[in-house]
């Protein structure tokens, strides 16, 4: 589920790429993961209008997505909103294809119980330097600093093998974790709220900042139209969301989707706003990141 994927060209609609040179190809990221997979489905498969855009996609972890923010290799991508912080000059944020809502957030979890007083002093299994599940870690926990590295699939058998003593997972290890004897210490997402009371952002869409303002507006429009299709639709995409996420069951593909896909998806609107400039504004009051954000959203 999580290996890169070849580039992959993807024609719009109808005849509406004729005469469109190739070298206007627009790049492409995104996870292959259920919630990203459905929201993509229509607009890389030309189920919608994509208004005479041509993409080409690829799909890859979202760490390594982060990383190619970084490198500035996509046009397009998906990426961890506090990752982003550090893009922030060369991409702008769209509207449409957020992962940010409520009772979504990481979970901190061991095989053993252990008071969060201790928590300063454990290894700790990450999902990325640069996600917000580390954020939200050193959010709640800021003398957390034991952290290693690790595929998000990886982590419940990093702890479970003694390599970690705790571990963030996402996505939908969620659903899984109990099944293998693993206990939650604390939902870090739920402490945001707590602290917040705003919605928890995980993730959005990134376009560069140097793409015309007529192009970006199509791209959102395109990727509300392609989630609006999926929800209208909901066995369109099924085919192309079981083949990238094979290891999951049907139930953890659904409630995968119904958690991370909602209607800040469709458009971040204010309050999906304001829960990104704050957690900016929380992480630059408390030094985790040394420039705040500006004019991010297109």
């Amino acid at each position: 589920m999580t290996n890169s994927v070849n580039l992959k060209s993807v024609k719009p609609v109808g005849d509406i790429s004729n005469g469109l040179n190739l070298k206007s190809k627009i790049t492409l990221g995104f996870s292959p993961c259920p919630n990203d997979t459905f929201i993509f489905d229509a607009m890389v498969h030309g189920k919608v209008d994509t208004e005479g855009l041509v993409f080409d996609f690829m799909m890859t972890d979202v760490e390594e997505l982060n990383r190619k923010a970084f490198r500035e290799e996509l046009d397009i991508t998906k990426m961890s909103y506090f990752a982003y912080a550090g893009v922030f000059s060369q991409y702008q944020i769209l509207n449409a294809g957020s992962a940010l809502g409520y009772k979504c957030g990481p979970l901190l979890i061991s095989k053993n119980v252990i008071d969060l007083s201790e928590i300063h002093n454990l290894s700790i299994a990450i999902p990325g330097t640069n996600t917000t599940a580390n954020f939200l870690l050193s959010f709640a926990f800021p003398d957390a600093v034991y952290k290693k590295e690790f595929l998000f699939s990886d982590i419940e058998d990093a702890i479970l093998k003694g390599k970690v003593d705790a571990g963030v997972i996402i996505h939908e290890n969620r659903f899984t974790y109990e099944q293998r004897g693993l206990l939650k210490l604390i939902d870090l997402g739920e402490y945001w709220e707590q602290q917040t009371k705003m919605p928890i952002p995980l993730g959005g869409i990134a376009v560069r900042r140097s793409m015309s303002t007529e192009n970006k507006q199509k791209i959102d429009r395109i990727i509300k139209r392609s989630i609006e299709f999926a929800f209208a639709n909901p066995d369109s995409g099924y085919d192309f969301i079981r083949c990238n996420a094979r290891e999951m069951d049907d139930e953890v593909r659904k409630k995968h989707i119904q958690l991370y896909v909602n209607k800040f998806s469709i458009d971040l609107g204010e309050v999906g706003k304001e829960a990104v400039n704050l957690m900016y504004e929380k992480a630059f009051a408390n030094k985790i990141i040394s420039v705040m954000p500006q004019n991010i959203f297109v």
